[in-house]
C-alpha cells in the first residue's frame, strides 16, 4: 500500500508536475542571511518591493501558514525546442520562459486542482497555501532543500533531468509529512555561465547584481537603461536565457509536454520594427496572457530601440525617426540612441531634426550625445 508521501508524488504527476518533493516547513536561515547580504549591499536596487523584511517572509514558512509542517516542491519542465524564423528582417530574443502563456496562470490552476484534491488523495481535511514565483515565498530554496535541484552559480535551480528550465511551485501545508533528502551535487569548477555572461551580472559564484542583469534591464526596470549597458544586452527584448543556454547541465534536455508552453506566434524571435507602431490596445492583444506584458508597452519599445541600435540595420531608421515622437520621453530617449549607434549621414539628418522639436531635456542630452558618437 502507497504510503502519503507516495500518493502526493502521484497525484503531482497525474497533473503535469514533473517532480515532486518534500521538504519540512523550517525556515531557511543560510537563504535568509544570504538574501539579505545582498539588499544591504545595494544588489537588488531597483526592485522596491524585495525588502528585508519580505526576505524575513519568504524564508519563514510559518509566517505564510501559521499551521505549516511541510512544504511540498514541485517542478515543471518548460523547455521547448527552437523554431527559427527564415525571412531577412531585424529580429530580437526573447527569454524561453516567456514563449507560451503566462506561466502564473498555467501553474496556478494546477496547484489550485493539486491543493484541492489533496484532501481526497489523503482523505482527511488540511490546510495550505500555494505559490508560483507570484508572493513571498523563497521557491529556490525550497526546491534545493527538498532535492528537487540544486544551486547554479547563476542562481538558478538545475535538475538532473531538465536543467533549469524548470518552473517552480511550492504548497505549503500543515500535514507532517517525511521530508526528501538534498541532492550532494554543485557546479565543481564549472563557471561557464560567470565568464559568458555580457553584463557582468553573476559578480562572484551565487551572487547575482540584479541591476547588471539582461532580464532585469529589460523586464523590471521602468526607467532608462544605463548607457554603457545598452550595447551589452544586444538583441534581447524580453529576458535573457545566456547563463542557461550555455550551462553544461541544460544539453540534451527534452521538450517539456505542457502544450500551453508552445511558443505564440513568434515570440521566440520577434520581428522588431511592428513592435515599435503597437499602441497600448494593440500591444494587450498581441500580448494577452503572455508574461511579456509585465514589461508594459513602453518598456517593451524601449527594448526594441535597443536591439535596433545593437543590430545596425539601417532598414529600422524610418521606423526609428517616427518614434522620436512617440508621447513618451524614455521611448524617445532609445529611438535617438539606436539611430545614434546605426549611425551615417540618415541618422545625422534624422537626430539633427529631431532637436527642432524635442523640449525633453533628458532626450535632448541624448540626441547630443548621439550625434558626438556618430561624428567621433
Amino acid at each position: 500500500m502507497k504510503n502519503i508521501e507516495s500518493k502526493i508524488r502521484a497525484f503531482g504527476k497525474e497533473l503535469g508536475f514533473n517532480q515532486v518533493r518534500i521538504t519540512s516547513a523550517k525556515p531557511f536561515l543560510r537563504d535568509e542571511a544570504a538574501a539579505i547580504s545582498r539588499v544591504k549591499n545595494g544588489l537588488m536596487d531597483g526592485l522596491s518591493w524585495y525588502t528585508e523584511e519580505r526576505v524575513h517572509r519568504s524564508t519563514h514558512p510559518e509566517l505564510l501558514l501559521p499551521e505549516a509542517k511541510s512544504i511540498i516542491s514541485l517542478g515543471i519542465s518548460y523547455f521547448k525546442d527552437s523554431k527559427k524564423q527564415t525571412n531577412n528582417v531585424p529580429r530580437g530574443k526573447i527569454a524561453r520562459y516567456a514563449w507560451g502563456d503566462d506561466y502564473h496562470k498555467v501553474i496556478k490552476r494546477k496547484l489550485k486542482e493539486f491543493s484541492s484534491g489533496l484532501e481526497k488523495t489523503i482523505a482527511k481535511p488540511i490546510r495550505t497555501r500555494i505559490f508560483v514565483d507570484d508572493g513571498p515565498m523563497n521557491d529556490r530554496a525550497a526546491a534545493a532543500r527538498s532535492g528537487l535541484g540544486w544551486f547554479g552559480k547563476n542562481t538558478n535551480i538545475l535538475t538532473q533531468k531538465y536543467g533549469s528550465w524548470v518552473f517552480l511551485s511550492q504548497v505549503i501545508t500543515d500535514l507532517e509529512l517525511r521530508s526528501d533528502t538534498p541532492l550532494k551535487k554543485n557546479c565543481g569548477d564549472c563557471v561557464i555561465c560567470i565568464d559568458d555572461c555580457p553584463t557582468g551580472a553573476i559578480v562572484a559564484p551565487y551572487v547575482i547584481d540584479n541591476r547588471r542583469c539582461i532580464s532585469f534591464l529589460t523586464i523590471e526596470l521602468r526607467g532608462s537603461i544605463p548607457r554603457e549597458l545598452r550595447p551589452l544586452i544586444g538583441d534581447w527584448v524580453f529576458g535573457c536565457d545566456i547563463c542557461q543556454e550555455v550551462c553544461p547541465v541544460n544539453r540534451k534536455i527534452s521538450s517539456s509536454k505542457e502544450p500551453l508552453f508552445e511558443q505564440k506566434h513568434d515570440f521566440e524571435a520577434p520581428s522588431l520594427i511592428p513592435l515599435l507602431a503597437l499602441d497600448d490596445i494593440s500591444f494587450q492583444k498581441r500580448f494577452h496572457n503572455s508574461p511579456i506584458k509585465r514589461t508594459k508597452r513602453v518598456g517593451l519599445q524601449r527594448n526594441v530601440c535597443v536591439a535596433l541600435g545593437n543590430i545596425g540595420d539601417k532598414r529600422a531608421l524610418p521606423a526609428l525617426e517616427k518614434t522620436l515622437l512617440s508621447s513618451d520621453k524614455i521611448v524617445r530617449e532609445h529611438a535617438a540612441w539606436a539611430i545614434g549607434k546605426i549611425g551615417g549621414p540618415k541618422s545625422i539628418s534624422i537626430l539633427n531634426n529631431a532637436l527642432k522639436h524635442e523640449n525633453e531635456p533628458q532626450v535632448t542630452k541624448e540626441i547630443l550625445l548621439s550625434l558626438t558618437d556618430i561624428r567621433s
